[in-house]
């Protein structure tokens, strides 16, 4: 397999919109698939690392859109979403190029961590820099390689460790092509938000590549419904863009949610949850109660306004501060979407992820009663 040697990406020359044919001294044609390699950095040892990508090109000209996973190297959800689809692909790529890339944090993925070997975050490092630290050198390989190659992005993501979220998409949903990925993708669940400064996706878009991300699942999980939901999805953005032929299937009901907020533990104890990700709670209801060791109670966490819960964590134990429930806030009216909500099919995909995720925390009922705490133990 050859590699793909980059130029210096401070050359100006270098910041124009690059080749889907050739990479390095590789080319690809019309209608080829083919593995390349790009150089991303060497380890400690002196051995070179490559990053791996996998080029499917149509045989008619149309866009280039990349798919990218990993670039926090414990969200692998997404590196066995691109595997399938390199695999097993449900679909033929009639018109324009695919890259996808399983991992882009090397480093992470193979210490089964999520930032760099110096902790810093690879997805604040964009458009990276050939001088800086080793996450602004693959960023800035990634940049020049994968996203200034295409036209649109999809970046899978999943929760931070000791989390999980229900799936939905996130973009900048005020930039029209932005939102035209995120409700083709299809998930009932949109987040409008900028990005971060220095991610993928906001660094793409801003540089005229209109790219979203996937949120879905656990880390250190290849979780099968997450997967499905993640193929679906960017089978779903193909069609929109005519890259495949088909028709996009559509989510039962969406909801475009443009504010959130964390849920925070008041005091250190093991918790009780009564909420699960994807429930729409409304204002004052109890999401989890906080005990002591024993079970006593000792507090209980209320939802602050009505919304969706987008994630949560699955960790009982928690001290001040701890956040616990991810709230999407919801706008209109609670009672319209629990209506959407009671029409969705029990065996729908929406259903089954859900059902799914859930078997990651302990959710019970909430206790009607606050149960007296026990008697002391003394002579």
């Amino acid at each position: 397999m050859r590699v793909a040697r980059m130029p210096d990406p401070s050359d100006p020359k270098a910041r124009q919109r690059r080749s889907i044919e050739h990479w390095g001294d590789q080319e690809i044609a019309p209608g080829e698939r083919a593995n390349v390699e790009i150089h991303a950095t060497q380890r400690a040892d002196g051995v070179d690392a490559h990053i791996p990508v996998h080029v499917w090109r149509g045989l008619e000209p149309g866009p280039t859109v990349f798919v990218t996973a990993a670039i926090h190297g414990d969200e692998i959800n997404g590196t066995g979403v691109i595997r399938d689809l390199i695999v097993d692909p449900p679909f033929e790529l009639k018109k324009g190029a695919l890259l996808m890339v399983p991992v882009v944090n090397l480093p992470g993925f193979e210490r089964h961590e999520r930032y760099m070997p110096d902790r810093r975050d690879l997805n604040r490092s964009f458009p990276g820099s050939k001088q800086g630290s080793m996450a602004s050198r693959i960023a800035a390989v990634v940049f020049r390689e994968i996203v200034q190659r295409a036209d649109f992005g999809i970046d899978l993501h999943t929760a931070a460790v000791r989390r999980t979220n229900v799936p939905n998409v996130r973009g900048d949903l005020a930039r029209p092509e932005v939102l035209r990925l995120a409700r083709a993708f299809g998930t009932e669940l949109v987040l409008h938000t900028d990005g971060a400064e220095g991610s993928l996706r906001r660094t793409a878009t801003e540089a005229g590549c209109p790219t979203i991300i996937l949120e879905a699942g656990e880390p250190m999980k290849v979780e099968p419904t997450v997967l499905e939901t993640a193929v679906r999805g960017i089978h779903n953005v193909l069609i929109e863009l005519g890259m495949v032929e088909g028709v996009r299937q559509r989510p039962h009901y969406r909801a475009i949610i443009r504010r959130s907020r964390w849920v925070r533990a008041e005091r250190g104890g093991f918790l009780r949850f009564h909420a699960a990700p994807g429930d729409l709670v409304e204002e004052g209801e109890v999401l989890a109660t906080n005990t002591t060791l024993l079970g006593q109670e000792q507090a209980r966490l209320v939802a602050p306004e009505n919304g969706v819960l987008l994630g949560m964590t699955t960790h009982p134990m928690v001290v001040p501060g701890d956040a616990v429930y991810h709230l999407g806030l919801l706008d209109q009216q609670l009672e319209r979407f629990e209506k959407a909500v009671g029409r969705v099919p029990e065996d729908s995909l929406h259903e089954r992820v859900r059902g799914d995720l859930s078997t990651s925390v302990h959710v019970d009922l909430v206790d009607d009663e606050v149960p007296e705490a026990p008697a002391s133990d003394t002579e």
